[in-house]
């Protein structure tokens, strides 16, 4: 489990084979103290599995369905990452709860200078918009930032100059492809108001008081 607070930039420096995944070698900018071998560790947002360690160095072994589901399957030798070490349990949760499990790709559409801060406008899928609501929360390449507003198919969110400073968001560029990791409440939600899991439709008509008519008469949803 992550926050989504970025602690450092990572640079990919070695990419190879490992059947039909790859595994990346990543140099930090940061001391790896207190990681070792079998840690996760979220990388542009993908949770990962900790293989080789050195004070600023680390190996993972990125299967074949993270190559497909998000920005590694295009992974380039001196490509910047974001970097965050799994949280602790005494640690702040400043951002979000992020599970590292990304939804899906967005595209950035364009970037706008608004004050001090940039609005980058990205586009996805409307089967991760429905997960967004305006102000709720998202993880873009493993950062988590606000939602400033949500359509169909894109949302937009503000940069501020701390965090473009320190994490890849402020080196991307319009057209450039990014990790997208929906808030997990929502999913949840969607999933037990469908009556799916352990519980049937029925057996939760019977023994569960809460439904959508229920959230409808509470001003829950409109």
């Amino acid at each position: 489990m992550f926050t989504g607070i970025i602690e450092g930039l990572g640079t990919i420096c070695g990419i190879s084979s490992a059947g039909r995944g790859k595994r990346l070698v990543i140099d930090t900018d940061f001391q790896l103290d207190q990681t070792k071998i079998g840690d996760s560790i979220s990388v542009s947002g993908a949770c990962l599995t900790v293989v080789k360690i050195e004070p600023r160095r680390f190996e993972v072994d990125v299967s074949p369905e993270t190559l497909k589901t998000t920005t590694f399957g295009n992974a380039k030798i001196g490509e910047h990452v974001n970097i965050e070490r799994a949280m602790r349990i005494s640690d702040r949760i400043d951002g979000h709860l992020v599970s590292g499990h990304i939804d899906g790709m967005g595209t950035i559409k364009h970037r706008q200078k608004t004050g001090n801060a940039v609005t980058v406008t990205i586009t996805v899928p409307g089967a991760l918009t429905r997960y967004m609501i305006t102000k709720g929360s998202v993880a873009v390449d493993g950062i988590s930032l606000t939602i400033n507003t949500c359509e169909q198919t894109q949302f937009a969110v503000s940069i501020i100059p701390h965090t473009a400073k320190l994490t890849t968001i402020g080196l991307k560029k319009d057209g450039d492809t990014v990790n997208i990791e929906t808030d997990m409440i929502g999913k949840y939600v969607e999933r037990f108001l469908a009556g799916k899991g352990h519980q049937t439709k029925q057996r939760i008509s019977n023994h569960s008081k809460i439904d959508i008519e229920f959230l409808v008469q509470k001003g829950f949803v409109k």
